[in-house]
């Protein structure tokens, strides 16, 4: 997930889309990679640390904001400003590093398959270093491609503390049911704890109850739901606290059933939450605030014994919760493949748009150990060709994530980004050239699977599958507007492409379908 999110990131940050575009003339060749790095310059980032005496190590980490890798580079590491307070180590590795009392050199040589992280230090704070204290690393990249590149990073020290809580929370409920979730946060720590973080993420059976002043929330990217509280507290060492009796989640109505979902909350330092946000793309996109109230911890009378500088976790291990939803009764859902048919004279470009409906009653593609997840295996008709395919289909032949959108291919996979609830339907444009005369015959066939293969059942298969009908002739329209008029046509499944169910598998356990932003249009 780190490395997935990580290349999230590089992109949200603004890095420059494409090389520099070859001219149009025919008599100049396109740039090599290497010449259009150059013309493109790169630029750089480390992200910044704190660090506590007894606390433990941690890394910060060098990247080159650049869409071709950087394969020759050296990079020179000054932590004279850093000496005194923090210890800055070799990293050693692959390619050679060398070093003085405060330069790091490392020089790498014909990388190909280097990435855009060029370097990673590991820091530790001296056992004499003082809570206040900071400075910069400085890098400087140098390469025979694209020249020389710097960036700074800052290294604190702070006061350690020690915020623990409970490793492992179990709920159970029934679809549209509230479960309360008294959180609990403890200090083992020598020192008082000033204010803290409270970070949540979770798969869709866990969804807030309600939303409050203090926390900022997103419903993208990183899991079905994901928040962060700021809860102003102090917290002397030996106490314990937990979240109001306001605090809960809301199982959805249409959640499948039975079903199990998990969610993740951890107890950060306000320090440490800035540098967490900074390194994980959904944390540092968290921006709509609530309007129920302020979320508030309230004082236990005796703390569970859990297995003003700027303060940081001395072991972040024992502040972590996972907690596991058990959804009781009885409901799936069936999702019901939509065809299409429309006319256009030969050689005439055609819109044809196919789907499919969830017909509920529960949810699709929302996660959980039984939920289903449904892909479409769009086979366009023969005599027609797709010069236009959306950024949720590829090509089945090819590599899916990287295909998407290719126009060109008989046979594409499909798929939805996020939930699709009871009523709603994903929608796959297509812009198919006529290219025979004929009635024309494709069809659209959806494939289920999820983590659990033979729980997550399509309720009602046999409307898996509809017909995809161009009618293309001398006489016809040229044009059609690609709803289906009265269709889908529905068949029996004729069997599924050769592994696409343990590409279903991956997509329903990941969460993640692919990196990059999609444009599957869900109407009512």
């Amino acid at each position: 997930m780190l490395k997935h999110s990580t290349r999230r990131w590089l992109a949200g940050l603004g890095v420059a889309g494409a090389f520099v575009a070859a001219s149009a003339s025919p008599a100049v060749a396109a740039p090599t990679p290497a010449e259009a790095l150059a013309a493109q310059g790169f630029d750089l980032y480390a992200n910044n640390i704190i660090v506590a005496p007894g606390g433990p190590e941690k890394w910060v980490s060098l990247y080159s904001l650049v869409e071709q890798p950087l394969t020759d580079y050296t990079v020179t590491v000054d932590r004279s400003a850093v000496n005194g307070f923090a210890e800055v180590q070799n990293p050693g590795g692959p390619g050679s590093c060398t070093e003085t009392t405060t330069v790091i050199t490392c020089t790498v040589k014909d990388q190909q398959e280097s990435g855009v992280r060029l370097l990673a230090l590991t820091v530790l704070a001296r056992d004499a270093a003082k809570a206040g204290q900071k400075g910069e690393l400085t890098f400087t990249v140098t390469t025979p491609e694209a020249g020389t590149a710097s960036f700074r990073s800052t290294i604190t020290i702070g006061e350690g503390v020690d915020l623990v809580s409970e490793p492992l929370v179990y709920l159970d409920g029934a679809p549209g049911a509230t479960v309360k979730t008294p959180l609990s946060v403890g200090n083992t720590g020598e020192k008082t704890a000033e204010d803290m973080v409270l970070f949540y993420f979770g798969s869709y059976g866990l969804a807030p109850k309600q939303r409050y002043e203090n926390c900022e929330y997103t419903e993208e990217d990183f899991d079905a739901h994901a928040f962060a509280c700021k809860i102003d507290v102090t917290l002397a060492s030996g106490d314990g606290a937990k979240l109001d009796s306001s605090f809960g989640f809301a199982i959805p109505g249409d959640t499948w059933a039975p079903s199990e979902h998990y969610g993740f909350a951890t107890w950060l330092t306000p320090a440490d939450w800035e540098a967490f946000r900074a390194e994980v793309p959904t944390a540092g996109e968290l921006g709509e605030k609530g309007t129920d109230g302020v979320l508030k911890l309230e004082p236990v009378e005796k703390p569970k014994a859990f297995a003003r500088s700027a303060q940081t976790d001395v072991n972040p291990s024992n502040n972590e919760t996972l907690l596991r939803l058990e959804v009781q009764g009885d409901q799936q859902a069936d999702v019901v493949a939509n065809g299409a048919s429309v006319s256009a004279e030969v050689g005439k470009t055609v819109p044809v748009k196919v789907g499919f409906t969830n017909s509920g009653p529960a949810a699709i593609n929302a996660g959980g150990d039984r939920g289903l997840y449904t892909l479409a295996v769009v086979t366009l008709p023969k005599g027609t060709t797709a010069v236009e395919a959306p950024e949720t289909c590829a090509d089945a032949e090819g590599e899916f994530g990287e295909d998407n959108g290719k126009p060109g291919a008989a046979v594409y996979t499909c798929f939805v980004d996020g939930v699709l609830g009871k009523g709603k339907t994903a929608e796959f444009p297509f812009s198919l050239k006529v290219t025979e005369p004929g009635s024309l015959a494709g069809s659209i066939e959806l494939m289920h699977g999820g983590p659990d293969e033979n729980l997550a059942k399509d309720l009602v298969p046999s409307n898996d599958v509809a017909k995809i009908l161009v009618n293309a002739g001398g006489g016809g329209t040229g044009g059609g507007d690609g709803d289906g008029g009265g269709l889908p046509v529905t068949g029996q499944s004729t069997g599924l492409i050769a592994g696409l169910g343990a590409l279903l598998l991956a997509v329903g356990v990941g969460g993640y379908l692919v990196a990059k932003r999609r444009r599957t249009r869900f109407v009512a």
